[in-house]
């Protein structure tokens, strides 16, 4: 697996233990890392600052373009996947739209529902159209 593959894995580990406990992703982060739970690399801490950075902005995009989909309805990696998948679309100009959209999907399909890669999929592939009249 590729170094910013796993590094896209361990965030979403991260931020779903975070969510799912209502903690600060830093914190849960720092507690897994101090433990020797977790190794990570700088592109793990990366993505945690930018997708909570930029979550309520990530969000509000989601809510919006999930065509029939609330955030709350969604299940939860999936959530947190499409939040990595955007923050990298739309904040890390590193990474190729393609890829940050290819990643999340591969995400899911390890991690989520049979229906799951085709959801985010559809979700970031909306907002890669629209990027240009984003911001």
């Amino acid at each position: 697996m590729a170094k910013r593959s796993k590094a896209r894995q361990r965030a979403l580990e991260v931020l779903f233990e975070a969510q799912q406990r209502s903690m600060d992703p830093h914190l849960v982060l720092t507690t897994r890392v101090e433990k020797g739970e977790l190794v990570v690399n700088e592109y793990v801490r990366t993505l945690i600052d930018g997708v909570t950075e930029h979550r309520e902005e990530i969000d509000e995009l989601l809510a919006t373009y999930a065509r029939g989909w609330t955030l709350d309805r969604m299940p939860p990696v999936d959530l947190v996947a499409l939040r990595i998948g955007a923050w990298e679309l739309l904040h890390n100009e590193e990474i190729p739209d393609g890829v940050a959209v290819a990643e999340a999907v591969t995400l899911v399909r390890k991690l989520s529902t049979d229906e799951s890669p085709g959801f985010v999929n559809g979700v970031l592939g909306r907002l890669q159209k629209l990027k240009p009249t984003l911001g």
